[in-house]
């Protein structure tokens, strides 16, 4: 009977449901009450996260109690209706998405920690800064470093160590590190775009299975577009002459540097190729990469010193590195890592509820792909890309290829218009405080839109 009713029931437009019979039946809360307190728990949760700068409250804390809040609000309405599994389903959908996003994220942050530990960026950094380059010259340097770096290592590492170059150079010249700074923005969303490993937008839709790895690149010409349309106007108003020549001992590169990065470059080949021929979800490839890093981290402790003359070194002293590889799992970026997780789970709440619905009925049946897909990039310039780029892959629009790299571009570039719409962005703001900031990116947001819409009329004419 309760079969019978159901089966019913989904014949009306107060039920839709998924065309799995292992997945759960959904009823429709917009209108119910229950709907209008998540969406509003949902906005004044963002709301937080948009000031978490001003608050001084990290953007985890509100989203991961609207998360539990708002399918405490879904459980409790079906459970009323004596239904004790559909809720259980699908939050267990959506932290399986999120478990896989959490453990690749975990492994690429442990790798750069890794490899900050070693001072490889760090030696980078010394290298530009005592060449003695030109304002104009460091000005391309940094960002075209930044773009084809940001691909492999993620944007925000990326954005940070480039920035700590602008800073030590640019000391005394306010006008360079705002121009600086605004460049590197650009450079590192435009580079992370058009790479699985470069934005979080980009894994997203890499470990979803709707882009294939090697596809990605077909937005490398729409990206260099987006970078260099803004950067080649910009550099006008950069300050003439050169900063004076900066002296000191250079970092070094500490022992096994190297092969960190060239262990990292493997761990991707890995991901890639579980994935590519095995047809493994990434992730598996990722903790297998983690498992390099491992043993190397254990060669490093225990023999890396092997070839010192212990004979010079006190008996009550003992030889050994002190890499610790748990050491860089638990200096992971967990604030953000916890930010995914309510993100996720708060929107794919949202989703459950059956708002993503109406917005993809609208927008993507209404406004057609094209303008959907572009509003999606001016939206990640407002609200942080993930929730956006989560909302449309819930929203599984039909869309062909050429659509679904126009949203990945977009998404993954839009963010560049505002200082708050990407994370190199706001990290920046942090670290340059009171030479790069809202306002002196706002100055150029005209420049980097115009390289947002050439970025787009660049995909339709090569991809196209």
């Amino acid at each position: 009977m309760r079969f019978l009713l159901l089966t019913l029931l989904s014949v009306f437009s107060s039920f839709s449901t998924f065309a799995s019979d292992n997945e759960p039946q959904r009823m429709l809360l917009t209108t119910h009450w229950v709907g209008f307190l998540a969406l509003a728990i949902f906005f004044v949760a963002y709301v937080l996260v948009i000031f978490e700068e001003k608050l001084h409250m990290r953007k985890s804390k509100p989203v991961l109690f609207a998360a539990g809040i708002i399918w405490l609000l879904i459980a409790s309405v079906y459970q009323q209706l004596g239904d004790s599994h559909s809720a259980e389903v699908a939050i267990r959908h959506n932290f399986l998405e999120y478990a896989e996003l959490f453990f690749f994220l975990l492994v690429a942050m442990t790798y750069i920690n890794s490899m900050l530990e070693r001072q490889v960026f760090d030696a980078l950094r010394d290298k530009l800064i005592v060449k003695g380059f030109s304002y104009r010259t460091l000005f391309w340097l940094t960002g075209m470093l930044t773009f084809f770096i940001s691909p492999i290592a993620d944007n925000l590492t990326t954005a940070l160590i480039m920035c700590a170059v602008i800073l030590a150079v640019g000391q005394g010249q306010t006008k360079f590190i705002a121009i600086g700074c605004v460049n590197i923005v650009v450079a590192a969303n435009a580079g992370g775009a058009f790479s699985p490993f470069g934005d979080i937008t980009t894994l997203m839709v890499w470990q979803k299975g709707i882009i294939e790895f090697q596809t990605f690149f077909k937005l490398f010409i729409p990206s260099v577009v987006n970078f260099l349309v803004p950067a080649f106007i910009m550099q006008f108003a950069l300050p003439s002459g050169k900063p004076k020549a900066i002296s000191g001992e250079q970092v070094q590169v500490k022992k096994g540097g190297l092969v960190i990065v060239g262990l990292f470059l493997l761990t991707i080949v890995t991901a890639v190729s579980f994935h590519n021929f095995l047809h493994l979800p990434p992730v598996f490839g990722m903790m297998t990469g983690l498992a390099y890093l491992k043993f190397y981290g254990y060669y490093l402790r225990e023999f890396g010193y092997a070839h010192i003359d212990k004979s010079d070194i006190p008996t009550s002293h003992t030889v050994e590195d002190d890499f610790d590889i748990f050491d860089k799992i638990a200096k992971a970026e967990w604030d953000t890592l916890f930010f995914f997780y309510g993100v996720i789970l708060a929107v794919g709440g949202l989703g459950f509820i059956g708002y993503l619905s109406l917005v993809s009925g609208y927008m993507y049946g209404e406004l057609g792909p094209t303008s959907a897909n572009i509003i999606v990039g001016i939206l990640s310039a407002i609200v942080d890309n993930i929730p956006v780029m989560f909302a449309v892959l819930s929203m599984q629009p039909d869309m062909g290829q050429l659509q679904w790299l126009l949203v990945t571009l977009t998404a993954g570039v839009g963010g560049s218009m505002l200082s708050i719409g990407s994370a190199a962005g706001v990290a920046l703001m942090g670290q340059a405080r009171g030479q790069y900031t809202f306002f002196s990116h706002l100055k150029w947001t005209p420049v980097i839109a115009l390289g947002y819409f050439a970025s787009i009329w660049v995909h339709f004419l090569v991809n196209g």
